[in-house]
């Protein structure tokens, strides 16, 4: 249930995004809507503005105060909110390491393909275990083989294009279970296996976007070469954010001119919008 927690704000959102608060805290006329779902709350309230003449609804991933680490936030929650309150297109932008010398810092990668390494997440909404509400899910096994919308992430490369960021059109995110970043083996393990980039947030929100049957496209940015892929001292979290700061301006403006360039709800047909194939959910879902 959302509730509104400032005055005369709309509560509806067409497209929602997650990421941090860079993204929305210049907007004029936030409204800021508090989110209870049968899964918990999510990390944060969501904050809904106007971009491009879309309705948006932002959720930092994180918590407005970065107090989330990866491996704590709740996923299942957080796209649920987003999709009780209208959303059925999702953008994901992250940070990520770089696992290949051509993908340094300040790279934006829009990947197509996606490997699990994480271990402790809740990743289903049917995972057939009564939720707090009394209403059991089914047990559901949903098609992952392309994990990203096509239409988003046309949208995003061609939109990112065009600002002059030459994107690259595709690549592996492998996630992570963090908070640590990896071990020089691994980073070399995963560059060997093809790998593009890897990170630690990508993970479960593409599947849980996919089982609501939203549309969730990744924008990556690379913020440094990951240990294996570097003769250095390894990766630093002050490293991370000294790159993401210096970016974090370029990709507001594109990820703001990719909401404009997604279609209207309405319009949507690409294959995320039957992800059930017919299969009864046994839960209501937003």
């Amino acid at each position: 249930m959302a509730q509104n927690s400032s005055s005369g704000g709309r509560t509806r959102a067409d497209i929602g995004v997650i990421g941090g608060s860079g993204f929305y805290s210049f907007l004029k006329g936030v409204t800021e809507v508090t989110v209870e779902t049968p899964y918990g709350s999510p990390s944060d309230s969501l904050f809904l503005g106007d971009v491009g003449g879309r309705r948006v609804a932002f959720l930092p991933r994180h918590g407005r105060e970065h107090h989330l680490p990866p491996h704590k936030i709740n996923y299942r929650a957080n796209l649920w909110a987003l999709a009780s309150v209208g959303a059925r297109q999702v953008l994901g932008p992250c940070a990520v390491g770089g696992l290949r010398a051509q993908y340094g810092p300040g790279t934006l990668l829009v990947p197509d393909q996606l490997v699990d390494r994480t271990k402790s997440r809740a990743q289903s909404y049917f995972d057939g275990e009564e939720r707090a509400d009394g209403q059991v899910p089914n047990v559901v096994h949903v098609t992952f083989a392309d994990p990203y919308c096509p239409v988003g992430r046309k949208a995003a490369v061609g939109t990112a294009r065009q600002a002059g960021w030459d994107a690259v059109d595709g690549g592996t995110l492998v996630v992570v279970e963090g908070p640590r970043f990896s071990t020089r083996a691994e980073s070399l393990w995963h560059a060997a296996q093809g790998w593009s980039v890897v990170g630690m947030t990508g993970h479960p929100e593409a599947v849980l976007a996919r089982e609501l049957g939203l549309c969730y496209t990744s924008m990556t940015l690379v913020t440094d070469l990951d240990a294996g892929a570097d003769t250095g001292e390894g990766v630093s979290h002050e490293e991370v954010l000294e790159v993401f700061a210096s970016n974090v301006g370029r990709l507001r403006d594109v990820l703001f001119d990719v909401i404009g360039a997604l279609p209207d709800t309405a319009d949507r047909d690409c294959l995320c919008t039957n992800p059930l194939g017919g299969q009864e959910p046994g839960i209501t879902l937003p």
